[in-house]
């Protein structure tokens, strides 16, 4: 084989793998389901329309059913409603869009348990156990815990958000310390430093001095965290410098595109080095 033509036949192969890549960790929508994201305490809209699958067909009352693959999360037919318990009161279907085709699933107060595949169903001619289940639609669910960077003064007030009712532990590591320590439960009573706001879901640590800095975790009941926060404390610090450490910390899914963007630069560089030496 010639040598120009051994170049050709590698440059279109690599060229194939490379879109195959960058296909299969793009983020447009799959002919499959579609990807959701949401942060914990937030709301969720799980897509779906029955229309697209059923046309304009009439039925004389929507069956809808939502699915997690290891159980059925929400079910509501008629005015007849059934929710799993780990659910209870935070999913709904709106009856008022249901028949003209929306059977969105709306999930209240997301929580990092909720992250998962969903699938979508509308059952027809006849009862539950009778009737045939229409596939409509999957949507894959990815939750994430809230991040940031604060600064404070000695002798000021840091508000660390809980974001769901259902944070019930805050703890914290000191800067060079590997060690996690409680600072709250849920119950618990406010003390002279640290107070928990009788409607909010905030907690402030008041007069905070140099032995507060480091890492703060609000956690759930299986231990999962809502939120981190990296405090320091510091005598003289700018209004730029807060602002920087105001921000957010990259999602997961962040990081992971940043990681597919240099392995494909990695594959190119390496690539045309390969292709310099045939």
């Amino acid at each position: 084989m010639k040598t120009g033509t051994l170049r050709l036949w590698f440059f279109i192969h690599l060229q194939c793998l490379l879109t195959g890549h960058v296909v299969d960790s793009s983020s447009l929508p799959s002919a499959r389901y579609v990807s959701v994201t949401s942060t914990v305490g937030s709301q969720a809209v799980l897509p779906c329309s029955w229309k697209s699958r059923l046309g304009e067909v009439a039925l004389p009352a929507c069956h809808v059913q939502w699915a997690s693959l290891s159980d059925t999360v929400f079910e509501q037919w008629g005015e007849a409603r059934w929710q799993a318990a780990e659910f209870k009161d935070r999913v709904k279907v709106p009856e008022e869009k249901l028949g003209s085709g929306d059977c969105s699933l709306i999930i209240s107060d997301v929580q990092i348990g909720d992250t998962g595949r969903y699938e979508s169903f509308m059952v027809v001619d006849g009862e539950r156990s009778k009737g045939t289940r229409v596939f409509i639609q999957s949507v894959k669910l990815s939750v994430f815990d809230h991040k940031s960077h604060q600064s404070r003064r000695p002798g000021g007030d840091l508000v660390v958000e809980l974001h769901t009712p259902r944070s019930i532990r805050l703890v914290f590591q000191a800067r060079n310390s590997s060690v996690w320590s409680d600072v709250w439960m849920r119950g618990d009573k406010n003390s002279q430093r640290l107070e928990k706001d009788p409607l909010l879901e905030q907690l402030t640590i008041k007069n905070l001095k140099s032995s507060d800095e480091g890492t703060y975790k609000v956690l759930d009941n299986q231990g999962l965290a809502i939120s981190t926060v990296q405090l320091s404390v510091e005598e003289n610090f700018t209004a730029a410098r807060v602002d920087k450490m105001l921000e957010n910390v990259p999602t997961d899914a962040a990081v992971q595109s940043k990681c597919s963007i240099l392995l494909l630069v990695s594959v190119l560089v390496w690539s045309f080095q390969i292709l310099r030496l045939l």
